[in-house]
């Protein structure tokens, strides 16, 4: 059965926040980035834009979207408390080639056909600062801000069956100094029209121990009563499933939302500094389409 999906232009990159990055890589300071943990999945930055070529008889040169938004997430990937941040929604988009986006980055899909697409990216990871995050992490010391290098691949399996399959690696270039990466997939959903469409998708983040030991570990000297020394090898960090959605009010006007849950799990779910491993996050945004 085909499944009928009109104008599934992307939505944006929603929310993430931290990263201004539009025609010179502005940051946005004190915000949360995209590459920073959260529940969200990656592909909910990009959502239904590896779908636009199958969908849309012709992409337009230049694709400019601008607005704010805001985020309800935990003070860090593991906390039990929650904090609300807000700022920027952009995405600006050239052809098929280039995009400067809050949630996907700087970046250009050097290789690109009909149903995929893979390319390279930069991002801005901010790190943690661990006096301002929680009481928790006292005497653990910052992960310090980072430009962050993206590897990405998106395949779309066909237009009577829209599933799209993501695979990304990430590289923090200072910081965690670690790999990171996120395998998922996701499909418009039943009840998608011309002036709404959502979507859905699992998630699973895999990390090297570089960046898990960053993130969770307690080294030797960080440990206190309540806090032992933690050491940590690579695997599966999380998994976790979300839903995006976009509705144009106006021939121009748009809102999007974003839910997602994740899930820690093995080293990550037992860390010391782990206070819930289970966590979730909501985003909105109003954005204004040129």
């Amino acid at each position: 059965m085909e499944t009928t999906v009109p104008e599934l232009y992307p939505k944006r990159a929603p929310s993430s926040m931290a990263l201004l990055l539009a025609a010179g890589a502005i940051l946005a300071p004190g915000l949360a980035s995209a590459q920073t943990p959260a529940p969200l999945a990656e592909w909910q930055f990009s959502a239904g834009i590896p779908l636009e070529k199958l969908f849309e008889e012709e992409i337009p040169v230049w694709q400019v979207r601008l607005g704010a938004a805001g985020m309800v997430r935990p003070r860090y990937d593991g906390s039990s408390n929650y904090t609300f941040i807000a700022g920027p929604s952009v995405d600006i988009r050239y052809r098929d080639l280039a995009f400067a986006s809050i949630g996907e980055g700087l970046g250009v899909n050097l290789l690109r056909g009909k149903n995929w697409r893979a390319g390279i990216a930069l991002a801005y990871n901010l790190g943690r600062r661990a006096e301002e995050n929680s009481p928790i992490l006292d005497g653990m010391g910052n992960i310090n801000p980072a430009p962050e290098g993206k590897l990405f691949a998106e395949y779309v399996v066909s237009k009577e069956f829209p599933l799209v399959l993501r695979i990304d690696a990430r590289r923090s270039l200072g910081g965690s100094d670690g790999w990171v990466g996120d395998i998922g997939a996701y499909m418009p959903l039943p009840g998608s029209t011309e002036k709404f469409f959502w979507f859905a998708g699992p998630t699973v983040t895999l990390a090297d121990s570089r960046y898990m030991n960053a993130w969770y570990g307690v080294s030797d000297s960080q440990a206190r009563a309540g806090r032992p020394a933690y050491h940590t090898g690579g695997g599966i960090k999380s998994y976790g499933f979300g839903v995006s959605t976009v509705w144009y009010f106006t021939k121009h006007w748009f809102a999007t939302s974003d839910v997602a849950i994740s899930q820690l799990a093995g080293n990550a779910a037992n860390s010391p500094i782990t206070r819930k491993a289970t966590n979730g996050v909501v985003d909105l945004s109003v954005n204004y389409e040129f």
